[in-house]
């Protein structure tokens, strides 16, 4: 469904170093500033940015939204909110753990960015 996702960043240095360490815990590779100063991450199953907004005006995040990423195990989402406290995120929402959808067993941590984007790892149990 889903071809890219590109979030709107201040400062694109200290997103990039966030993203790559989370992004790392994921098994993916660092991101790639292009000549118009945009981060991208690719993979096989889609692209993710970060970017200046071209309008000129401060990034903001978007109230009510969540970015997700898929993780392998408990100990995938931990890394992933470690490295991500240590690298300029903040965490928000519940400490990581366990969260039940009906029979649905879902273990979650989340992150704000550098600029306030909340994002979730997810492993379902």
């Amino acid at each position: 469904m889903f071809s890219h996702v590109m979030l709107g960043a201040n400062d694109i240095q200290a997103s990039k170093t966030f993203y790559d360490a989370i992004f790392k815990t994921l098994g993916c590779n660092e991101g790639f500033v292009d000549p118009k100063g945009r981060c991208f991450y690719r993979t096989d199953t889609g692209t993710f940015a970060i970017t200046k907004p071209i309008n000129g005006e401060a990034a903001t995040h978007g109230n009510g939204s969540t970015i997700g990423f898929s993780a392998t195990s408990e100990e995938m989402v931990n890394a992933w909110h470690e490295a991500g406290i240590k690298n300029g995120g903040t965490t928000c929402e519940d400490a990581p753990g366990i969260r039940s959808l009906g029979s649905m067993q879902l273990y979650l941590a989340y992150l704000r960015d550098p600029s306030g984007n909340k994002l979730c790892a997810m492993y379902r149990v």
